[in-house]
């Protein structure tokens, strides 16, 4: 069970930190902090979250790497589901801390709520395909960066620097495309309360991080296979 709060805690944190820089300040007049801003965000949640919750649950954040880590082989099957349930909760827990803090401004426009989405749902204009080859390539980067990182003979206490600059590295690629997912949980927190287009779309951000996961896990698997 406080492994499953540990998960809560720090999926909120992201969706809190990550999203609502996003909403919040990355389009504030002449001082907003842009793209990289949000980046760095991101990759900052995961940052401050590997070393405060890290020695407790792992740290994962994220179905994808959830599923991935299982593949993999560093991950019981048996938690895979309390883990994700633990995720997406926590995830819509930021969510809804977010949107109550933004709505608190009067005639405000929560536009797409840093949700994420492709074809006329993609900052960019992006389609499909675009998206789907983006979120499966980044996810597997990303959990081929955790897989290496935390590997046993890696040099110890890096792993958490390595892992959120990764992020800041796969926003900083993908946000025109798809805004960035690799994390389902995200994407259901944020589709939730925008709604409409992005709910339509949230299937993909489900499918292509778990496909990418998959992959680097069994990847993974090859490369290093007496761990």
């Amino acid at each position: 069970m406080k492994k499953l709060v540990a998960e809560f805690i720090g999926t909120l944190w992201l969706v809190l930190g990550g999203c609502g820089s996003a909403v919040l300040a990355a389009g504030f007049p002449e001082l907003g902090i842009g793209f990289v801003g949000v980046s760095f965000a991101f990759g900052l949640t995961v940052l401050t979250m590997a070393y405060a919750i890290g020695h407790i649950s792992g740290c994962h954040l994220n179905p994808a790497v959830t599923v991935g880590l299982w593949i993999g082989g560093r991950f019981d099957s048996k938690d895979v589901i309390g883990y994700i349930i633990a995720q997406v909760l926590g995830g819509l827990a930021g969510a809804a801390i977010l949107y109550t803090i933004a709505t608190g401004k009067a005639g405000v426009e929560l536009g797409g709520f840093a949700a994420n989405g492709y074809g006329e749902a993609s900052p960019g204009g992006y389609n499909l395909a675009s998206a789907l080859i983006t979120e499966v390539v980044m996810t597997f980067m990303f959990l081929t960066i955790i897989l290496g990182s935390t590997y046993p003979k890696s040099p110890a206490g890096f792993a958490g620097i390595a892992i959120g600059l990764a992020l800041v590295l796969i926003h900083l690629i993908s946000i025109p495309v798809t805004n960035t997912s690799v994390n389902p949980a995200r994407s259901t927190s944020q589709a939730i309360f925008a709604g409409g287009i992005y709910l339509q779309q949230l299937w993909l951000f489900w499918l292509a991080p778990i496909v990418g996961a998959v992959l680097a896990g069994i990847v993974y698997k090859y490369l290093a296979p007496n761990e």
